[in-house]
């Protein structure tokens, strides 16, 4: 089980030597700072090899820079001076004061936390929070984060403590070259002081290396008696701290490239004499954007406000209530910290603790709640593989985990592409494949030229939208949508039982005819069908739609299933019987709960797996040795006993000895653990299928 693991990790970067450090309860490739949106997406990579600054540090807070999902610098640097001495304790800040000493971290759904040592005498307790509110829409709309620093003397003496945090300019844009604009105020209350940062020239709906290129963003504290501040350059900034223990409370209004020594933004708090009793100094990171999406439904291109534009008349409004919510905030992150790890030991163990805690703030990190509280929407940005909006392949193997937490959320990711393709803006028969090929513009695809993927996504949105419609007993919801289901269902009655030469959502692996796993998808999205007419009423569709998926699946099985192999298995394509894949739309079956799949089927899959597990889990298919994390997860929550826990204890072990150094890979290297040959996805909210097995086992 992967209750804890202890490191020992030399870094050569900036040739400091680490003492050791627990991870509990393992050491993920990277680690979730600040994740809340497409945007807000901040980690600190902690594999063995990081593309800034030399190797990875493995785990480390201090002594390497946190890094945007894509791989680029975020400044973000935490310094602490105690009676005199100054130390570093997040970042890797020049002048680089030594490090502390990291003892333990400890990652659940919405939390990572690290115990930080300095020099024997006092403790340091880090908490990054972003909480995740699945049922409360306006608090999920707020895109900022917490992070808490607590101190307290460690040695039974009292010491003299100052904190210093700041972030850089390089939160603002990807383009390091843009000029960067910024000020410093005091919230109308007077409580909270902080740092508003924006791009000087605003781009709407832009992005430059996958960063927005609009919004405002805030660093902010508590404006307390002892705070001071300061904006300048980088180092000088720093230096200020180091030498005095404060800030000089001035703002520099020579407005810059952000490259052009990187414009840098701080706090230092005095704590004073510091005893056993612990300090607590909190800060809160975020982004307001005001207009958030671009959206082409049913009247035309409109602009999409952020959600929490209804809830709060201005930012700093937004601001304030974020920041001075945080005891509530905590206590419910608490609440649904227990509650998933709760679920996900009774369901799978330790190690599927391990896997479903990690993925839960990468999954919603990729969506924005948007719209008004009458018409909210959630938008979601398929990250690392493609800039896409609201791509059905991406919102389907990560849905378990909006089916688990509040299946309203499903609905809110699939009411766009209904309205979009509703209102006559896309001219296929078959589902459309995203929303837009770049966020954050849902602007569809009038032409119809979108990445084709027909049986694939038919079968997606059948099965998602009976998903939702079973989870939320909303059968209304079913009848809205009857029409656009319908041509969907005749497209692949016409097509999923002999799949011609197309892509499925493994699309890197290229298109192919008789795909046996594409056809069970569009099989069972027809069977999905016959339950939604079913439950609106049309008995008559509901017997025909009954009996041609009946048929189906009963001439799937002599096409697809390899019974002379040796164990029989089911084939990537029909009559390849010397090859393989995994068969991961058979989830949809058990999901739907349509018992149109014989268990045998399940059964043989499940004794399959068994006989073709590399180190770290099963191959995606038999033409190479990648494994896919999400679909992995969907057969393991179907199989039996020992294959599920085979499944499970295999990729937690994947995930704390992985060499890749990013948020969460959907598809790593099954042998050696690291990224496959060309293919770095990363940070992708696909990994919400994790929670598989829960979404079949919740209510």
């Amino acid at each position: 089980m992967l209750l804890q693991y202890i490191l020992l990790v030399s870094a050569t970067t900036f040739s400091h030597c680490y003492a050791a450090s627990t991870f509990s309860p393992a050491r993920p490739p990277a680690i979730p700072l600040a994740v809340k949106s497409p945007y807000v997406n901040c980690w600190q990579q902690a594999g063995s090899d990081s593309d800034n600054g030399g190797p990875g540090n493995g785990g480390y807070l201090a002594g390497q820079w946190p890094t945007f999902w894509a791989g680029q610098i975020l400044g973000w640097a935490g310094l602490i001076r105690v009676d005199g001495t100054s130390y570093t304790w997040m970042g890797a800040p020049a002048p680089f004061p030594t490090v502390v000493n990291q003892t333990s971290f400890e990652y659940t759904s919405t939390r990572s936390t690290f115990i930080m040592d300095v020099d024997g005498v006092v403790e340091m307790n880090i908490t990054f929070l972003s909480p995740l509110y699945p049922t409360d829409m306006m608090r999920q709309s707020l895109l900022f984060s917490y992070l808490d620093v607590v101190v307290s003397s460690s040695d039974g003496g009292t010491h003299d403590v100052q904190l210093y945090a700041d972030i850089t300019a390089e939160w603002v844009s990807g383009d390091r070259s843009a000029i960067a604009e910024w000020d410093y105020g005091i919230t109308p209350n007077d409580s909270i002081a902080y740092h508003q940062i924006y791009r000087q020239t605003q781009l709407l709906w832009s992005e430059n290396d996958q960063q927005t290129e609009y919004g405002n963003w805030y660093w902010a504290t508590d404006n307390v008696p002892n705070l001071t501040f300061e904006s300048g350059f980088a180092d000088d900034v720093r230096e200020a701290f180091i030498t005095s223990g404060a800030l000089g409370n001035t703002n520099d209004t020579d407005y810059r490239a952000i490259s052009d020594d990187y414009p840098t933004f701080g706090f230092a708090v005095d704590l004073g004499s510091v005893d056993s009793t612990a300090v607590s100094t909190l800060f809160t990171l975020g982004l307001t954007q005001e207009q958030a999406i671009q959206f082409d439904g049913a009247n035309g291109d409109v602009s999409v406000p952020s959600l929490w534009t209804s809830y709060f008349a201005t930012e700093l409004e937004a601001l304030t209530f974020f920041h001075t919510d945080y005891a509530n905030a905590a206590g419910l992150a608490t609440t649904f910290d227990s509650q998933v790890a709760g679920d996900a030991n009774a369901a799978g163990g330790a190690d599927y603790v391990t896997i479903t805690s990690l993925a839960a703030r990468q999954a919603f990190g990729a969506t924005q709640l948007c719209g008004t509280p009458d018409t909210p929407y959630l938008f979601l940005k398929e990250i690392s593989s493609d800039g896409n909006i609201q791509t059905v392949d991406v919102i389907f193997p990560a849905h378990p985990i909006f089916l688990y937490t509040n299946p309203t959320l499903l609905k809110l990711l699939l009411d766009p592409l209904f309205i979009n393709q509703e209102s006559g803006q896309y001219p296929n028969q078959y589902s459309m494949h995203d929303l837009g090929s770049s966020y954050p513009n849902a602007t569809g695809h009038a032409a119809g030229n979108d990445e084709a993927q027909p049986i694939e996504e038919c079968g997606n949105m059948l099965i998602m939208t009976l998903a939702y419609a079973q989870k939320a007993s909303n059968t209304a919801y079913l009848s809205q949508n009857y029409a656009l289901l319908d041509q969907w269902t005749q497209y692949l009655i016409e097509n999923a039982l002999i799949p011609g030469d197309q892509l499925d959502t493994d699309d890197f692996t290229g298109p192919l005819a008789n795909r046996t796993d594409l056809a069970l998808k569009g099989i069972i999205g027809i069977a999905a069908m016959a339950q939604i007419a079913n439950l609106t009423g049309n008995t008559d569709d509901a017997s025909n739609y009954s009996s041609i998926a009946d048929n189906y699946i009963t001439q799937w099985q002599t096409l697809g299933i390899a019974m002379d192999a040796d164990p029989p298995h089911t084939t990537l394509a029909y009559g390849m019987n010397d090859t393989y894949s995994i068969l991961y739309n058979l989830y949809g079956d058990r999901e739907l709960n349509l018992g149109l799949v014989p268990q045998t089927v399940y059964d043989m899959q499940s004794n399959f797996y068994a006989t073709i597990f590399e180190e770290y889990g099963v191959p995606l298919d038999s033409s190479a040795d990648y494994a896919d994390f999400n679909w992995q997860l969907f057969a393991a929550s179907i199989a039996a006993e020992d294959t599920t826990a085979m499944f499970i204890s295999a990729i937690a072990t994947w995930i704390n000895e992985s060499p890749t150094n990013r948020a969460l890979t959907d598809l790593y290297d099954a042998t050696s653990g690291d990224y496959p040959s060309g293919i770095e996805f990363t940070a992708r909210p696909v990994v919400g299928g994790a929670f598989s097995l829960l979404a079949l086992t919740s209510t």
